[in-house]
């Protein structure tokens, strides 16, 4: 850098062009690759410098939009959950016979009461809507349990998961053969009992409450479907377990049935 100062220098004083032009010339070639590579070293260390001093206002706009998009998706959810809800309802007016022509109480679920054996829901609406102690409780679907017990404002469903809970049914062509299905405990398939080793089952059949005089249900409101069954050596009775059809683990809204069995 000093031989360039000074070769200027004496170029400007002489007047001599000719000869101090050649060794610029020399110069140049001589110091650009230098002041590239210095320009090589200080560029990144500008850019640092610039990145550092907007790191932070970068930091700022990254956690902004974070919270943004987990607004969206609480939002999301939120719309969703309704929808499911909109849905449960819907199905609540389209019930099938003969549930369609019964007088019914919807409800909301408000609370879930599960453990390994026991399975029941806390409902919304009591004796003052209506809902009495062995009122049958349905939903999309089919059946989902009986009420247990009911306060002014409020009521328990005992489901038909709960190890405590027994529906007899009837299935078949002419749904004139009888069983009993019980619970197992919440996640656990339905068991059915008293089916004869030679039975005709196939997997998906639809098993009804059967009505029968004395009984807890009304006829004819689906139960479950069948989700395998086999014969024991030496029994005389099939081993069969079902599927409830109402989706217990995703409830929201219930119709309670304002049924008793007659007298």
């Amino acid at each position: 850098v000093l031989v360039s100062v000074s070769l200027i220098t004496f170029d400007e004083r002489s007047g001599t062009h000719h000869i101090t032009s050649g060794l610029k010339s020399i110069a140049h070639d001589v110091f650009s690759p230098l002041a590239s590579g210095v320009n090589d070293i200080l560029r990144p260390i500008g850019d640092f410098l610039a990145g550092s001093v907007h790191y932070g206002s970068l930091q700022t706009e990254n956690q902004r939009l974070q919270a943004t998009i987990g607004r969206l998706k609480m939002q999301l959810n939120e719309t969703e959950g309704l929808q499911q809800r909109l849905r449960e309802l819907d199905s609540l007016d389209h019930l099938p016979p003969p549930l369609d022509s019964l007088p019914k109480v919807t409800a909301q679920m408000t609370q879930f009461n599960l453990s390994n054996f026991d399975a029941d829901l806390t409902i919304d609406k009591g004796r003052g809507d209506g809902v009495l102690v062995g009122m049958p409780v349905v939903a999309a679907g089919g059946l989902v349990g009986q009420v247990i017990e009911a306060s002014h404002s409020t009521a328990t469903v005992q489901l038909i998961t709960d190890s405590r809970s027994s529906v007899g049914v009837s299935f078949g062509p002419s749904g004139q053969t009888y069983a009993t299905v019980s619970g197992q405990g919440p996640g656990n398939p339905l068991s059915v009992q008293y089916i004869p080793a030679q039975t005709h089952l196939h997997k998906g059949e639809i098993m009804y409450t059967n009505g029968l005089a004395g009984g807890e249900f009304p006829p004819n409101v689906p139960v479950g479907v069948v989700h395998s069954y086999r014969a024991t050596v030496g029994s005389g009775s099939m081993t069969v377990t079902m599927t409830p059809l109402a989706n217990l683990d995703h409830l929201a809204y219930v119709d309670v049935v304002q049924w008793e069995p007659p007298l």
